[in-house]
């Protein structure tokens, strides 16, 4: 294990199957991991002993899934990469520093995704990759902190069912621009859609 390793996860952002959580320990024991796992009504705990420290992995559930809770510094590289996998696997939304020879590396990840990487050196920083946003970070924030996706859902669906007649209609007509705002709006609600589902 290199002694300078060490990387935090921040502001996890994971869901996932029950599932999913039986494979990870199952491959924490492949790897020769010392681990315990208990289970309440309310969350699932995974404590994992790397080395002196005591890693504890809470995972609170959210009726028949799952979202893990809380910041991770981890100094253990195969249990960073299995975490890394799940965030993966989930399509999860996480801020990973990796911190090595004074050396900051700050990972955004959005779905699964690297969108901006950022080195951190002393007082200087340089952004080495962003990805063009499509959605900007404020709208995803307001997103999950809104409790009212289930019902902006079911009225995205009549929106979808309305905005699909107007289509028809304007194909029928002949109306060329008529189809093509029409289109255009649909896009925007299938991709809010999605966004919703996730």
């Amino acid at each position: 294990m290199n002694k300078n390793y060490e990387v935090e996860y921040c502001n996890l952002e994971l869901r996932f199957e029950r599932r999913q959580i039986q494979n990870l320990i199952r491959e924490l024991i492949q790897e020769g991991y010392s681990l315990y796992w208990s289970e309440t009504e309310g969350q699932f705990l995974v404590s994992i002993r790397t080395g002196r420290k005591l890693v504890k992995l809470q995972f609170q559930r959210l009726g028949s899934r799952y979202r893990i809770v809380g910041d991770y510094v981890i100094k253990d590289e195969k249990l960073s990469e299995l975490l890394e996998k799940l965030i993966n696997d989930s399509r999860g939304h996480a801020v990973v520093k990796r911190i090595k020879d004074r050396q900051i590396v700050i990972e955004s990840i959005m779905f699964g995704e690297i969108i901006r990487l950022v080195e951190v050196s002393g007082m200087e920083h340089r952004i080495i990759y962003q990805k063009k946003p499509s959605v900007t970070i404020e709208e995803m924030i307001k997103a999950f902190q809104s409790k009212r996706a289930e019902e902006r859902a079911l009225v995205l669906r009549y929106e979808l069912d309305y905005e699909l007649a107007v289509l028809h209609e304007a194909l029928e007509s002949g109306d060329e621009e008529a189809v093509a705002a029409s289109k255009d709006k649909l896009r925007g609600l299938r991709s809010e859609m999605l966004q919703l589902e996730l």
